[in-house]
């Protein structure tokens, strides 16, 4: 039984990975991918989705619809990746600065940043900025997008004024009145229900 083993199966003319071959011209035995070829899964037809810059300067709008969908997924994944150094607010006061981190993260709500273009955040996330590293093999195109889009809107919620309400429209969510003191965090605070409860033009 031995001797009708054969291994001829086993052993047979091969190539190594990137080894040099005497078959070819160019004696390489990996050959070149056929010109125009594109991998599954990198077609990036869409210049401006996938760099977030028109030309060499980044632009201002969304490549797609912003809805509810997209704005409850950016917060999402902008609280998981985001969060930590930037605070849920966008201030810069995450848990990360706050236990020593080298520099502070600047303010969503700075002037020069309320007003960067759309594609300036989306840039940011997918190569970084400074000490902030890129976020690319963590999120996806698609959330970027979603992040950039809540990031606006943070900016929108946390510098709106009573002028941006439509006229006639109360602001919904006025702040509480307390009996004394408001608490001193050992001590619960007792909310007037008389001032807290909603008016009649409310509901």
């Amino acid at each position: 039984m031995l001797t009708a083993c054969r291994i001829d199966m086993h052993v047979q003319p091969r190539q190594n990975p990137l080894s040099r071959s005497d078959f070819f011209a160019d004696q390489r035995s990996e050959r070149p991918p056929v010109e125009g070829t594109v991998a599954r899964g990198q077609l990036r037809e869409d210049t401006y989705f996938y760099t977030g810059k028109l030309g060499s300067s980044p632009g201002d709008y969304m490549p797609f619809a912003v809805t509810r969908e997209v704005l409850e997924r950016g917060r999402e994944r902008y609280n998981i990746y985001c969060a930590p150094c930037h605070s849920r607010l966008g201030d810069g006061n995450g848990f990360i600065p706050s236990r020593g981190f080298a520099r502070k993260p600047p303010s969503f709500h700075d002037q020069r940043l309320r007003k960067a273009p759309l594609g300036y955040f989306y840039d940011v996330i997918t190569n970084g900025f400074g000490i902030m590293p890129d976020y690319a093999s963590q999120i996806a195109p698609q959330d970027r997008w979603n992040i950039v889009a809540y990031v606006r809107a943070l900016q929108l919620s946390q510098n709106a004024t009573q002028a941006d309400v439509p006229q006639g429209q109360k602001v919904l969510s006025e702040p509480p009145q307390f009996h004394g003191q408001p608490g001193s965090g050992a001590t619960l605070p007792v909310i007037d229900s008389k001032t807290s409860t909603p008016s009649e033009e409310h509901r």
